[in-house]
């Protein structure tokens, strides 16, 4: 019997309330165009230093030769080697959006390939990072698609589940939540929150002005540098 305080719409209300290893929730917005072009301009390394240098994504490799990945997470976690959520995440996918696969890191099979590829690129999608295995890895190199991974193989993925879409995950090393900006080059791959960008834009710049500087002071054939000394002086080795 129920109890009398019983409340039949509060309980289909949690019925229908997705449970972790089922979620799919809503993807974030992708950041304003001034943000991004912003950010397209300023290489990883002026980020990853004003980032504390210790954020960042790690063991990941970049398969385009050509390209830069500027955009928003839309993130979907799957169980190792398989790729229905993946087509989940796909189908929510804005022109901005990255798309940023937790995928265990595993490499028994690949999750994503050429095909899914072209689909994400008709829908504007700004590229693919995946902590797992991809494949039809010539396909990417031909492109400037931006794509990094963990590695590839040529074994084909389940469609099973479980997944969770627009839930952090974490990808080498580096939780990414869902609506963080992502930024990779030929040195990798740094993210972080949305909010943090216009701050971290113009320390980024203050960074290649100061090392401009730098340049110019190394073109005047001087062995004793200003900015050597400055970090011997750090030290007490000046």
């Amino acid at each position: 019997m129920l109890p009398v305080s019983f409340d039949f719409q509060d309980y289909a209300d949690s019925m229908a309330t997705p449970i972790t290893g089922t979620r799919i929730l809503p993807a974030a917005p992708v950041a304003s165009s001034s943000v991004l072009q912003a950010l397209a301009g300023i290489v990883t390394p002026h980020l990853s230093d004003n980032l504390a240098r210790r954020e960042g994504v790690a063991g990941l490799h970049r398969y385009n030769r050509s390209g830069k990945l500027v955009g928003t997470a839309l993130t979907v976690k799957t169980r190792p080697g398989d790729n229905l959520m993946i087509y989940k995440a796909m189908m929510m996918v804005q022109p901005g959006h990255v798309l940023v696969i937790d995928a265990g890191g595993d490499l028994s099979n690949a999750v994503l390939g050429e095909i899914m590829k072209r689909y994400l690129q008709v829908h504007g999608c700004a590229g693919v990072v995946v902590d797992g295995a991809i494949r039809d890895v010539g396909a990417f190199e031909a492109d400037s698609f931006p794509c990094y991974a963990r590695g590839h193989s040529h074994r084909g993925p389940y469609k099973d589940g479980p997944g969770e879409v627009n839930v952090p995950v974490s990808i080498g090393g580096q939780v990414i939540q869902p609506g963080d900006l992502l930024v990779g080059d030929e040195d990798g791959l740094v993210s972080f929150p949305a909010e943090e960008a216009e701050a971290l834009i113009a320390a980024a710049r203050a960074h290649a002005d100061k090392e401009a500087r730098i340049m110019e002071e190394i073109a005047g054939g001087s062995k004793t540098q200003s900015w050597m000394q400055a970090a011997f002086a750090a030290k007490g080795l000046a």
